[in-house]
């Protein structure tokens, strides 16, 4: 896709960042009650129709619970906390990358895409919280090594390359939400699941 700038698209100046806002933050994890607790394999098995007020305590969160077939990722609640407050300051991350490439801001892009861009840390942090949900540690990681791919091309002055490299990385962060969703456990759970001890150090 070309840059608004020069584009032959024919697309209003403004489609992608009203679009990119929409689609991010429409598949934010939302915010909910910790879950009762059960098995993963039960959570992630699909509905075919509206959940039976028999087959769980009837509350409107357990309804739309039912609803919801993505695979869960179980946290204890300060690691779900945790992961919702990255997941905003990536939001912020992308409009800053955006509003920067308009006004060919290339270091402004760079420190904007470092904020989501892979390290040792967060590796550290994407393995803690996916320790309890086989597959998600790998989706996670491979987000932030796509956002690289928008500094190096800020490094390059390269704005086409910037928009290219994230929308890739808009891909992999959309893939990721929607196979995925929170489930908040207790630490006996967790510890049943992860056969380890409860993580420290997300705060």
């Amino acid at each position: 896709m070309k840059s608004t700038n020069g584009s032959k698209s024919g697309r209003p100046r403004g489609w992608l960042t009203a679009g990119a806002v929409l689609v991010f933050g429409g598949l934010l994890p939302a915010c909910r009650e910790p879950a009762p607790t059960h098995d993963t394999a039960a959570s992630a098995a699909p509905s075919s129709a509206a959940p039976s007020s028999s087959a769980r305590p009837g509350t409107a969160f357990d309804a739309l619970d039912g609803m919801d077939v993505r695979k869960p990722v179980p946290l204890l609640p300060m690691m779900a906390n945790h992961q919702k407050q990255n997941m905003r300051d990536h939001l912020v991350a992308v409009q800053e990358i955006i509003v920067a490439a308009a006004s060919n801001d290339f270091a402004g892009v760079e420190r904007a895409a470092s904020r989501i861009g892979s390290s040792e840390q967060m590796g550290r942090m994407c393995s803690h919280m996916g320790a309890a949900a086989p597959g998600f540690t790998d989706q996670a990681l491979a987000f932030h090594r796509t956002a690289d791919t928008v500094a190096e091309a800020a490094r390059k002055g390269d704005k086409d390359a910037v928009m290219s490299a994230l929308g890739r990385t808009l891909a992999t962060c959309t893939g990721c939400h929607a196979a995925w969703k929170q489930q908040v456990v207790d630490e006996s759970t967790w510890q049943r699941l992860t056969s380890s001890a409860p993580p420290t150090g997300h705060r």
